[in-house]
């Protein structure tokens, strides 16, 4: 069966699903046909010819190089929504740290330890320093209504708080899961002007690189609160500090520390914890195993990065999957290459993303290697993989 190399600490759950089906898995495995990730990063790593997918356990996917995998016939999968309740919870813990100092107030009763009969009079004399502002009644703006942002804005309107969200690639699916009770922002400036705190929640990408910069903040509340489950470099770290250092930012939670940061003031850095449970690791682990079994297996794409979803349900003997760019009358050519050898299409779907697409084609008849590679010799074909009907 299909060989599997892992990289990181994979969930046993997920390691079991695999081996379950006769895979060999583990991190000392040699020319795999596909790998199983976490953070692990894949820039420099060379890549075997018969890598044919890579699957992240975990939403993000920076640590992968997308156009190369793409170029090279690699699907890449992520499992969005698996660690959603993790980061979820996550999130509300931050909104009220950055409400209220919380761990300053840890740190001051620490401190007087050792202060015997004196502790309950110098807790009602400090404690006043470390008050804060109630949810209760706050406007919460939410940047990204996908798996984890629909989540924490339902939850934000049970503490009271009016939410407004926006996201212009919101899915269908997250449009069912998100309250009605949200308010729809027509665009960044709505979420700037009306939030008294801000959650960021949406995937690192070139687009959203340095989203919150200098002019973002200029037009942003006074005293906004600021959390970032999303990626360090969704902010820019020198405005950010700038804003911070002249109050127009009042306090920044963040999941991604790093050098500049953490110099800047009013800063709650935490260590990238925030899918950190073991259930998510284990649910994560799960549906990037089972993304894979159905790609090595069927052809079926799900939760792809750089290829769109496609399914079909098998029929005929014989299973063509074409991953190729998306370029003008290229279902056409491989569909008269299959009819010119008398070939019948039991059934197929075809389905484009960006510069690539991706074809599955169910055939009355086996085609032999030679027809295969024939395909592969095409102008601008990425990949072709043939699964035959057991």
């Amino acid at each position: 069966m299909f060989k599997i190399k892992t990289m990181n600490t994979i969930s046993e759950r997920g390691i079991g699903v695999l081996a379950g089906r006769g895979y060999e898995v583990g991190p000392d495995v040699s020319a795999p046909e596909a790998m199983l990730i976490r953070s692990a990063d894949l820039h420099e790593m060379p890549r075997n010819p018969e890598l044919l997918a890579i699957a992240r356990a975990g939403a993000g996917f920076n640590n992968i190089p997308i156009e190369e995998c793409a170029e090279e016939g690699i699907v890449v999968f992520n499992t969005p929504g698996a660690n959603a309740q993790a980061v979820k919870e996550q999130e509300m813990m931050e909104l009220i740290m950055a409400s209220r100092d919380v761990l300053g107030a840890i740190d001051y009763v620490r401190s007087i330890a050792d202060k015997g009969a004196e502790i309950p009079s110098l807790v009602e004399k400090g404690k006043s320093a470390f008050s804060g502002p109630e949810l209760l009644g706050k406007t919460l703006g939410v940047i990204g209504l996908g798996a984890i942002g629909a989540l924490v804005a339902n939850i934000a309107l049970e503490f009271g708080m009016t939410v407004y969200g926006y996201d212009p690639f919101m899915s269908v699916d997250a449009a069912w899961k998100l309250s009605r009770e949200v308010k729809h922002a027509e665009n960044l400036d709505e979420i700037f002007l009306y939030s008294d705190y801000i959650s960021i929640n949406v995937p690192y990408t070139q687009s959203t690189h340095h989203m919150l910069n200098a002019e973002a903040f200029s037009r942003m509340k006074t005293g906004v609160r600021i959390i970032n489950e999303s990626r360090a470099e969704v902010v820019d770290d020198e405005a950010m500090t700038r804003a911070l250092d002249s109050g127009k930012v009042s306090k920044y939670v963040t999941d991604f520390p790093n050098e500049t940061i953490l110099k800047a003031p009013n800063v709650i850095a935490l260590p990238h914890i925030g899918a950190v449970t073991p259930e998510s690791e284990e649910r994560c682990a799960e549906m990037a195993a089972q993304e894979l079994i159905d790609y090595l297996e069927n052809g079926n794409v799900r939760h792809s990065v750089n290829l769109p979803d496609a399914s079909l349900s098998r029929m005929g003997v014989c299973r063509l999957c074409v991953f190729h760019r998306n370029v003008p009358r290229m279902l056409t050519k491989i569909l008269d290459f299959i009819s010119d050898r008398n070939i019948n299409v039991e059934h197929m779907i075809n389905k484009p993303r960006d510069k690539y697409a991706y074809t599955i084609i169910d055939l009355g008849k086996k085609i032999s290697p030679k027809t295969a590679d024939a395909i592969r010799a095409m102008p601008d074909i990425l990949r072709v993989r043939v699964i035959y009907t057991d």
